[in-house]
């Protein structure tokens, strides 16, 4: 018997994987979602049960979920979930937990490395089943669109792990901006520190090779963790942590945090088709990682806010990773935090300057002085989006409402998916290196052919992003 898991697994689960098998096909063909009685408890299974998995399990379920699967290349990193639910199956590759386990699941839970997104959350939709899927929600553009076509073939419930998507500092500036509090927005600033802050963790970037062989660990399921990423031999400084900065794996530190960032703005001006990306600064650009540094400048033409229901005029928006900043707005002084300082938005308005940290918390205008001038008026704007209950766990609960109750989650594929595009465009300006004119009905870049390889992948055999 092989000590690869992968090639231990029966018949029927082989057909399974590699998509050949008719009666898996067709079952995926007409499979839809089961939705459970309000009253009754979701039965959840997780792919990606360790790290960040296990806190987005604990989160989904508090008690009130069963949890029947629990799947995890690495069961030394999946040890403390299978702790936690003695009582579920164990697996290391998600789709043998499929092929075994579909008919005792309503929801599946996806926080595997971003290479995997797609193509796991795809297998647990074509069975009929409800899908959280970590951010960013997939690792390149193609995949997002396979992804929003899944959730309306198969009438299930979707959530992307953007949790300030839920929270009321995000809905407070939309409701803001929309009311006019700053006037037209014509430029946007949106910032992070990673990858620079996670150093210390392995995450590295500016890297142009790979990285040297090791022997490995012997409770890594190594060729289940590449999963549809091309081949490489083991190094521990892709995993389990460090995959975020290699492009085979991760989306860079416009990925991790992009989503979370990236929202205050998406929803509030509706930047979902921009005209054009660049990316106008990077150091030590290259096929293997992320940049060093980068600076990307996205173009908005003038349009209608779907989401304030509302003429827009054109917009500037720009995205700074690895530490660097925006200039501080004029007027604003120096001991005034940006944002929450090492993540943030600024939106400069005609008629003021707009800020909140990286979830859209703490909403504010800038400088302090102007805050405190206007904080009546301010206050006075009626609150017209609805307010999850606040708690830590809200946005993860509402998928789980969403799912026993039939209705949609606030972060649903419908919304998430040109979020992600959005960070996915920008990775695409990262490694392209020139300004890529963009037809978003189309999906294609009118000016560069260099751009075209960079919006989908090639799979290893026994994985499929086919509906």
């Amino acid at each position: 018997m092989s000590d690869n898991p992968s090639q231990n697994l029966s018949r029927r689960t082989f057909f399974f994987m590699s998509g050949a098998a008719a009666a898996a096909t067709t079952l995926s063909r007409v499979a839809r979602a089961q939705q459970p009685s309000a009253n009754d408890k979701l039965n959840v299974a997780s792919i990606g049960c360790g790290g960040k998995g296990a806190s987005d399990l604990t989160s989904i379920v508090i008690d009130q979920e069963n949890v029947v699967a629990l799947c995890d290349v690495d069961w030394n990193r999946a040890a403390n979930s299978f702790k936690r639910y003695p009582n579920a199956k164990k697996y290391k590759d998600y789709r043998e937990m499929l092929d075994k386990e579909h008919k005792n699941i309503d929801a599946v839970i996806v926080s595997t490395p971003d290479h995997m997104h797609a193509v796991a959350a795809l297998a647990a939709m074509q069975l009929g089943k409800h899908v959280y899927v970590q951010k960013p929600l997939t690792h390149n553009i193609h995949e997002a669109d396979v992804l929003l076509q899944a959730a309306q073939q198969y009438g299930v419930v979707t959530q992307m792990g953007n949790q300030g998507k839920s929270s009321d500092g995000v809905r407070r500036v939309c409701e803001w901006i929309w009311a006019g509090a700053i006037g037209q927005v014509r430029e946007v600033h949106m910032w992070t520190d990673r990858f620079r802050s996670h150093v210390d963790s392995g995450w590295i970037q500016g890297i142009s090779e790979p990285l040297p062989e090791e022997p490995i660990p012997d409770h890594m399921a190594w060729d289940l963790w590449l999963g549809c990423a091309p081949a490489r031999p083991y190094n521990h400084g892709y995993a389990p942590f460090a995959w975020r900065g290699w492009w085979d794996f991760g989306c860079g530190a416009l990925g991790d945090m992009g989503c979370h960032i990236m929202n205050a703005a998406f929803w509030s001006l509706d930047l979902a088709l921009p005209s054009s990306v660049e990316c106008i600064h990077q150091k030590d650009k290259n096929d293997q990682t992320g940049p060093s540094e980068a600076i990307v400048r996205y173009d908005f033409p003038a349009r209608y806010n779907r989401y304030g229901q509302q003429n827009m005029g054109p917009v500037k928006a720009f995205w700074y990773e690895s530490g660097l900043l925006p200039d501080r707005p004029k007027g604003v002084p120096a001991e005034e935090t940006l944002g929450d300082g090492k993540n943030g938005t600024i939106f400069i308005g005609e008629k003021g300057v707009l800020t909140c940290g990286s979830h859209g918390n703490d909403p504010r205008l800038l400088p302090a002085s102007e805050m405190e001038a206007r904080k009546e008026e301010l206050d006075k704007i009626p609150e017209t989006l609805e307010r999850i209950p606040n708690s830590t766990d809200g946005h993860y609960r509402d998928f789980a409402l969403a799912c026993k109750n039939g209705g949609r989650s606030n972060g649903d594929f419908e919304y998430s998916v040109p979020l992600t595009k959005m960070v996915a465009l920008g990775n695409v300006a990262m490694r392209v290196g020139e300004r890529i004119d963009w037809d978003g009905q189309a999906m294609r870049a009118l000016n560069d052919v260099n751009a075209q390889p960079y919006l989908s992948r090639d799979y290893r055999e026994g994985y499929s992003l086919v509906l």
